[in-house]
């Protein structure tokens, strides 16, 4: 799947000689959060759809040239990188340059979570674990070792939550005997953080509480 494809060139990115009240009416109709900015062709940066109400209409946007975010992707950024622009920038709509830092379009994020969305890892049926380590200790490779030595298939992993002495693993598996694996994971010293009905531990666990509680009420 190419990325690329979405590419989206259906509003001219706004010149820097454009006035402030004109910019504020583009941007109230429509829902973009930041949009891009180009000086004789060249892009400058984004203006942000909330400082524009604060700015003086009669003035140009090259008189806060100042407040503009000069954030951006490439043409040959993978959707992960794309993904990590949004969220660290706190955008709806990312400019796109190619290698000679010509401006060529933009992406919308919700063109690229509808891609997200045809990946295997949400698109496929499996099964949600999420393991805890600390931060020193887990190994990827060990993670995946552990799922296919139990005939697990992994549609994919990510670090889901970090602190200063712990991380957490969220993975897909499509595949294997999920007991099998919640229980390696465990001898290995990972946490389960997830919930799941096959898990043996927990079972047992609840069965001798239960007992326990007949026991004390005897």
């Amino acid at each position: 799947m190419d990325i690329t494809n979405y590419i989206n060139t259906d509003f001219k990115p706004i010149d820097s000689q454009e006035t402030i009240a004109a910019v504020r009416d583009f941007l109230g109709d429509l829902n973009f959060s930041h949009f891009p900015v180009l000086e004789e062709g060249v892009y400058i940066g984004s203006v942000s759809a909330e400082d524009i109400e604060t700015f003086e209409e009669q003035k140009t946007i090259s008189d806060y040239k100042y407040s503009l975010e000069p954030f951006f992707t490439r043409t040959n950024a993978i959707w992960l990188e794309v993904l990590e622009v949004f969220a660290k920038h706190h955008s709806n709509l990312i400019p796109i340059l190619d290698e000679d830092n010509t401006y060529v379009g933009y992406y919308e994020l919700e063109d690229i979570m509808s891609f997200f969305n045809q990946t295997p890892f949400l698109k496929e049926q499996g099964r949600i674990v999420k393991i805890k380590k600390g931060i020193l200790d887990y190994s990827m490779s060990q993670i995946t070792q552990i799922v296919e030595s139990n005939n697990g298939k992994l549609l994919g992993l990510f670090i889901s939550e970090t602190t200063i002495d712990s991380v957490e693993v969220t993975l897909k598996i499509s595949s294997g005997a999920i007991n099998e694996i919640i229980q390696t994971f465990r001898r290995y010293n990972y946490e389960i953080i997830s919930d799941h009905h096959e898990d043996s531990y927990i079972t047992n666990l609840k069965e001798r509480s239960d007992y326990l509680d007949k026991y004390l009420n005897i």
